[in-house]
């Protein structure tokens, strides 16, 4: 899968960013050894039903691919999202937080 251009990752602050209509939505993430630990998705109100946390997800998600990291999920949309996408995903999440998802 392809990275979508419009989302930008924002080392400075630790997150990734996509504006859509003057509005920021983006993922908050910390560096730890081997990965990347997601703490926050924030959509803004107004942004919200357009699927705008899952596009931000499936980037996340493959850009931590690409660079060959683990994802430390304490987000709790995240945690969901590889929830819901266990064969996508499972593979991506650290190993001590597999049991936390159930996978």
């Amino acid at each position: 899968m392809a990275l979508d251009i419009n989302i930008i990752d924002n080392d400075n602050l630790h997150r990734y960013e996509l504006e859509i209509d003057g509005q920021l939505a983006y993922v908050e993430y910390n560096n730890v050894a081997g990965g990347r630990l997601v703490s926050k998705t924030l959509v803004p109100p107004e942004l919200e039903g357009r699927g705008i946390a899952s596009r931000l997800a499936k980037h996340v998600l493959q850009d931590i691919r690409d660079k060959g990291l683990k994802i430390l999920p304490t987000c709790t949309f995240f945690a969901a999202y590889i929830q819901k996408h266990p064969d996508e995903y499972r593979d991506l999440v650290q190993d001590g937080y597999k049991a936390v998802l159930g996978l």
